[in-house]
């Protein structure tokens, strides 16, 4: 709605010539209602440097009487039309309860169409849930065993103090000639022995064995001041050894063999030491095929 000036009002517009300004001056000469003011009054408008083009539409474009054409597109092959939420089949009250149950869960009434106890809860589930607690991790179930060979408290002196730790030494194996050492340390136990077996799963080590489940041939080994000793045994033997070096054979799966430790006491180097001697043992197939001659031959 454009606005009217009284004719009595002389009205003066100023636009600067520069293509860079954005300001429109307006003045005019009051008369009423400022009997006073013999100045006249400025007035400078605010606009955009390029304002973009508006187009108006009014009625007199459009006939009201036509009716407008409304062309949707095609349809793709093959296109079936969704089923109206009134139209049957409508599904039953138990279809609607395991669609339910299987994307949220159980509901509260305590009804369960697919085996769930919605009235148990696990103590463990519950404290890991609440504030403070540190969720429970699963156990991994890759087919080896864990068996913890010593924990001891270490203390490390630094500039405040002594930081107090735990060091576990875990081995593990899968009873079939796989088995690994690990060992970490960790502000608590729980963590510690875990940090531990995944260590151990970095360094697994294949043992070789016999059909009688014993040692190819004897075998001596040491890792640093610790020294081990092994030989294999008739079937029927067991493992006779101590310590470290029995927990090894047993995780590699060894039933028949003798171990000895013939230096040092120290659990960890003990280990070490088994796996070294594990290691320099060789198959006689290996060593004929070396060889190139066959297998009887080499107990000629």
């Amino acid at each position: 709605m454009a606005t009217t000036l009284p004719s009595h009002t002389p009205l003066s517009i100023t636009r600067p010539t520069t293509s860079h300004s954005l300001h429109t001056k307006f003045s005019f000469f009051p008369k009423y209602p400022f009997p006073l003011l013999t100045k006249p009054i400025s007035l400078t408008l605010c606009t955009r440097k390029q304002d973009p083009d508006i187009t108006f539409f009014t009625s007199d474009d459009f006939d009201s009487d036509e009716p407008l054409a409304f062309d949707p597109p095609e349809k793709p092959d093959g296109f079936v039309p969704p089923r109206a939420i009134d139209e049957p089949p409508f599904e039953s009250e138990e279809e609607v309860t395991r669609a339910y149950e299987e994307l949220y869960g159980p509901a509260y009434s305590g009804e369960t169409l697919l085996g769930n106890d919605v009235f148990v809860m696990d103590a463990k589930v519950k404290k890991s849930s609440g504030f403070g607690s540190k969720s429970k991790k699963e156990k991994v179930r890759d087919g080896f065993d864990e068996n913890v060979v010593q924990v001891r408290r270490v203390t490390k002196v630094v500039k405040g103090g002594k930081q107090l730790k735990f060091r576990a030494i875990v081995v593990v194996g899968d009873k079939k000639g796989q088995v690994g050492v690990g060992v970490a340390k960790a502000k608590e136990v729980v963590s510690a022995v875990q940090k531990a077996a995944v260590d151990a799963r970095r360094n697994i080590v294949t043992v070789p064995m016999t059909k009688y489940l014993t040692f190819p041939h004897r075998v001596e080994a040491d890792y640093g001041a610790a020294r081990v000793m092994l030989r294999p045994a008739a079937p029927g033997t067991g493992v006779i050894a101590g310590g470290a070096v029995r927990t090894v054979l047993e995780m590699a799966g060894v039933e028949n063999a003798l171990g000895k430790q013939l230096g040092s006491n120290n659990a960890l180097n003990n280990a070490r030491a088994t796996i070294v001697a594990v290691q320099s043992m060789r198959q006689f197939s290996d060593v004929a095929r070396e060889r190139g001659i066959p297998m009887e031959e080499l107990w000629k």
